[in-house]
């Protein structure tokens, strides 16, 4: 599958070292179905292996990120159907991806768009984002990690109201919250989001793969076995070209070099 042949999505580089891929079913406000995943799966995937590629911005439109998974495509499925075949929520592949990922969300990001803006590295929100988990309505719950993520982003309390109760986050909340990093006015969220992204991918790829491995550890195991992690991080960096050209370039006052080595 090429570009050409995406139904879904959009995908593009709108700087340097940066590449976007945008949700594009904007009639369901970029509701998740199967295919989509799966097609901003394949375009990450692509830039993850792209040396040019430092950062990923994933994003929607002005009116909605992703308005939750395409109900249509989950009604009359039955538990075996869900487990003996690769489900939408087996595409939610996100935080594997080895190079930063950016969520650059405006309008709703609700059920499964709110689980994939939070599989995300960072999160910047327009003014008018809305977050939220309202599988409750539905007799289900959020099974894409809605539960685990929210509940470490906001607190127990505050996640137990979101998701029995369907409270909604405004993106000022998010942002109080500790859910997101920015919030910015509707025309400038994306040029926001773009600028990290190029922050990001100007620095050394190696140090920053690295770095997000260690970070994302804290989440899953105890203090020591994440501080053994980060030791052997920091001594795999010690073995790199750009280790040596960074503190070269530092003792030298000159801009570092990156051969991302």
């Amino acid at each position: 599958m090429d570009t050409m042949s995406y139904e879904n999505i959009l995908v593009d580089r709108p700087a340097e070292g940066v590449g976007r891929v945008q949700l594009n079913r904007p009639k369901a406000l970029n509701a998740l179905n199967s295919m989509l995943m799966d097609e901003v799966m394949h375009a990450m995937a692509a830039f993850n292996s792209d040396a040019s590629i430092g950062a990923m911005i994933l994003t929607g439109n002005d009116k909605a990120f992703a308005a939750g998974a395409d109900i249509k495509e989950m009604d009359g499925k039955t538990q075996i159907d869900m487990l003996m075949s690769r489900s939408l929520i087996d595409r939610f592949d996100i935080q594997k991806l080895s190079k930063p990922v950016i969520a650059a969300v405006s309008g709703y990001a609700l059920g499964g768009g709110c689980e994939v803006a939070m599989s995300c590295d960072m999160i910047v929100a327009s003014e008018t984002a809305v977050f939220g988990q309202p599988e409750i309505n539905l007799g289900i719950i959020p099974g894409a990690g809605g539960t685990q993520r929210l509940t470490r982003a906001v607190g127990k309390a505050l996640a137990m109201e979101i998701m029995l109760t369907d409270r909604k986050l405004g993106a000022q909340e998010a942002l109080d919250y500790g859910l997101v990093n920015r919030v910015a006015p509707l025309d400038e969220y994306m040029d926001v989001a773009i600028a990290i992204a190029q922050k990001v991918a100007r620095r050394s790829q190696v140090a920053i793969r690295l770095t997000k491995e260690a970070i994302n550890k804290a989440y899953e195991t105890s203090l020591e076995e994440g501080l053994a992690l980060e030791r052997r991080n920091f001594l795999i960096a010690f073995g790199s070209e750009d280790k040596a050209e960074g503190m070269r370039a530092f003792i030298e006052k000159r801009r570092a070099e990156w051969t991302h080595r």
